[in-house]
């Protein structure tokens, strides 16, 4: 893609063309829904139409008879942020929560695994059963179903999808360099310092209201945790409307936190202090080397 080019200052909307592409590849399947509404329904009518004028009883048959093509050939794809196609079922759950302008992870999937769990409902009657609800009960607030409208909606979800995914790209940056790091640390001495041991941590912890992603923890000869290196990993994607600020103010906080709860109130202020080890460069994803230097400062190894 050719550059936007102002002034020497490249403003190319990168982002843009990327979901935009991807929003595109959204409407063969949209355009499958359609059909399979109308042969269901017995309905020449559009998508739009039916959905605005359809029962409740039908709205919810039809959305069911999309899930239950799952085994069929031929079916179009849906795709998230970065281009992954979606198992039918989810592909479903989510078209029809974009339709009804509704976040389908965030605010609508855990409210429907409740409803599961108190009606004893399948995952699948359980979102025919909320969708359909939801789109005959709101259908006069969102007052179109067309595809242009409904294509902004997918560019909006598509676009809250990339960033979790790159941000969860990020953790594996930064959890295999320290992997390499505490495996290279090994190969190299024979041991782990003064530490008997290293767990690498599969899952992150939370510590007063900050999330660390990537925790280590090193362990003495009676099997104690004695030492631990926290990485707090945080993304941004812009620079403006105080998104630095923000990156800036989380980081701190996270060692803030990790300071008071470690040190008796003493603060983690940069990678080489002694105690729990916080890296500040996580943004960019921790390198090879700086995971290295971290792990032989923590085992008390002087690095070169």
């Amino acid at each position: 893609m050719k550059p936007l080019i102002i002034s020497g200052i490249d403003i190319t909307h990168s982002r843009l063309v990327d979901l935009t592409k991807l929003a595109d590849q959204a409407r063969p399947f949209y355009d499958w829904i359609e059909s399979r509404f109308q042969r269901h329904l017995s309905r020449k009518a559009s998508l739009d139409e039916i959905l605005r004028t359809a029962s409740k009883n039908e709205i919810k048959s039809a959305i069911f008879d999309c899930y239950s093509a799952e085994r069929e050939v031929n079916l179009p794809l849906l795709f998230d942020g970065v281009g992954r196609s979606y198992p039918h079922s989810k592909a479903c759950y989510y078209i029809f929560s974009w339709l009804i302008r509704d976040a389908p992870q965030q605010r609508l999937g855990p409210l429907i695994q409740r409803v599961v769990r108190n009606s004893k409902k399948s995952r699948t009657e359980a979102e025919a059963e909320a969708l359909s609800a939801l789109i005959y009960k709101y259908r006069g607030n969102v007052k179109t179903f067309v595809w242009q409208a409904i294509r902004e909606v997918i560019i909006d979800r598509l676009e809250g999808s990339r960033r979790s995914i790159k941000g969860h790209e990020k953790e594996t940056v930064v959890r295999t360099a320290l992997l390499i790091a505490i495996q290279t640390f090994f190969e190299k001495n024979g041991n782990y310092g003064k530490y008997a041991g290293v767990e690498l941590a599969d899952k992150e912890i939370m510590i007063g209201n900050e999330t660390f992603d990537v925790n280590v923890n090193l362990i003495d000869a009676q099997g104690t945790r004695v030492r631990r290196i926290l990485v707090p990993i945080k993304t941004r994607e812009t620079e403006g409307g105080g998104h630095a600020h923000l990156f800036t103010r989380d980081i701190k906080s996270a060692m803030n936190i990790s300071g008071d709860k470690y040190q008796s109130g003493r603060r983690c202020k940069n990678l080489r202090q002694n105690g729990y080890q916080v890296s500040m460069l996580t943004f960019l994803g921790i390198s090879y080397k700086c995971a290295y230097e971290t792990l032989m400062l923590c085992a008390g190894v002087s690095y070169h």
